[in-house]
């Protein structure tokens, strides 16, 4: 009998750690290189993969000014940040602010209005340093960090940064009193269709428990105008698109100034009479083919499995974790439904690390850059799949929507508002319990 029971531990034991790596459930890949975010889901079938390298082709390749000899790519801006979807997710991974003397690439300027909630009445919602021939640019930015010391209740000293935005050559006049501004890096691509595919019922249900243990957080409810209903907020970090179709769209047009059939306008500002009056590249640039097929690709990125999961300082990282609460917001495990369009997408259990509900940060995160009816203190929860393969992917480690963040260690430090009781239980552990900590966390 003894022997019996031995043998179900071990069984149960080498299951939980078969079970363990499998963050994106069936669609993880083991890839620990530079293209572990670019793979496609493990569990694609040979229709799907087609799908997914045309995908891939839209994505990566650039677009370019009409009229052009390549019509299925052209209607690039007027005004615009980037010509491919690629040139701010390098490698399908996370922007970074500029280093001294760089030009913003995967990084862009965000624009809020505290009078109507829409922008600036001159520049809109997103600052465009790039333009085609024949177009004036908006301007310049230029990014200046401003240093400072922050002690602990401990006694302890830690070493943060904040970004200043210095804007200049402005051609279209100045930015309203009324009006913030703040950066906003690109975030990784992976296991966005799995998020997608996770029921809303079950975000209801994340809100009301954590509302019974006085956490904060709450859906960002959006009001879809096609099914005359309000849907859950998920990607962007405001949780501000229901869906990752939607997500596209709006990169399209405020990225690269293209307009598609789901965001019809063009980023062109009124005043803008020379980008209001240049050639377009057909109506919609971006036709429906092209935007569900970006769509899928963007949907069928594999999420990078778990590693070093038998680290007993790993192990004891994920207890460290629970221990100080942040698996209060960053929730581990969730359901895919069976809804998804994509079917390899439906039924899986998976461990993104967030519940994708809004949650107040605090003061010092706030760039008072309200977005609809959400704070400039309010964040989405960032996914933490694959966090510890970014620096082996984009060759950084800087963390949180604007980059200020050197390492998981100071994205921790930066938490306040409802996160400040994780912060000051991160702060009470011992050097080599939080060591611990961020070990699992790169481990994720």
């Amino acid at each position: 009998m003894r022997r019996f029971l031995t043998l179900i531990l071990i069984l149960v034991s080498v299951h939980g750690y078969a079970e363990a790596p499998y963050s994106g459930g069936a669609t993880t890949v083991f890839k620990e290189d530079h293209n572990a975010y670019s793979m496609p889901a493990k569990n694609l079938s040979l229709v799907s993969r087609e799908s997914f390298f045309v995908g891939n082709a839209f994505f990566t390749n650039p677009w370019v000014a009409a009229p052009a000899t390549v019509s299925t790519r052209d209607g690039l801006g007027p005004l615009f940040n980037a010509n491919a979807c690629q040139s701010c997710h390098i490698k399908d991974g996370r922007g970074r602010p500029p280093a001294k003397g760089e030009a913003f690439t995967s990084m862009l300027i965000k624009i809020g209005s505290t009078a109507v909630g829409q922008g600036d009445s001159g520049y809109g919602t997103q600052f465009h340093l790039l333009s085609i021939p024949g177009v004036e640019a908006e301007g310049s930015v230029s990014l200046e960090w401003q240093s400072y010391s922050w002690t602990s209740e401990a006694g302890e000293t830690f070493h943060l940064r904040k970004p200043h935005y210095r804007f200049s050559e402005l051609k279209y006049g100045e930015l309203e009193d009324t009006s913030f501004f703040g950066g906003r890096t690109a975030p990784a691509m992976i296991g966005l269709g799995l998020l997608e595919a996770v029921p809303e019922d079950s975000l209801i249900a994340l809100e009301a428990a954590q509302a019974r243990l006085g956490v904060s957080g709450r859906i960002h409810w959006l009001y879809d105008q096609t099914n005359n209903q309000k849907v859950a907020g998920r990607f962007g970090w405001k949780a501000s698109q229901p869906s990752v179709k939607k997500q596209a769209a709006i990169a399209f047009a405020e990225d690269m100034g293209l307009t598609s059939s789901v965001v019809p306008e063009s980023n062109c500002q009124p005043q803008q009479l020379d980008c209001v009056a240049a050639p377009e590249g057909g109506d919609p640039e971006v036709s429906d083919q092209i935007l569900e097929l970006v769509s899928f690709y963007s949907s069928t990125l594999a999420v990078p499995a778990r590693r070093n999961i038998e680290d007993p300082m790993v192990i004891a990282g994920e207890l460290r974790f629970q221990q100080v609460g942040c698996n209060s917001c960053h929730t581990e495990t969730l359901m895919t439904g069976d809804q998804s369009s994509i079917a390899e997408l439906r039924q899986q259990e998976i461990h993104p690390y967030t519940d994708l509900l809004l949650h107040d940060l605090g003061e010092g995160l706030s760039d008072q850059n309200n977005e609809g009816n959400v704070s400039g203190l309010e964040w989405r929860t960032a996914p933490l799949w694959g966090i510890g393969l970014l620096q082996a992917v984009n060759g950084h480690q800087q963390l949180l929507h604007d980059g200020r963040a050197r390492g998981v260690e100071e994205a921790i430090l930066w938490h306040g508002g409802e996160a400040k009781a994780s912060r000051r239980a991160y702060l009470s552990l011992g050097p080599e319990q939080r060591q611990e900590l961020l070990q699992f966390v790169e481990s994720l």
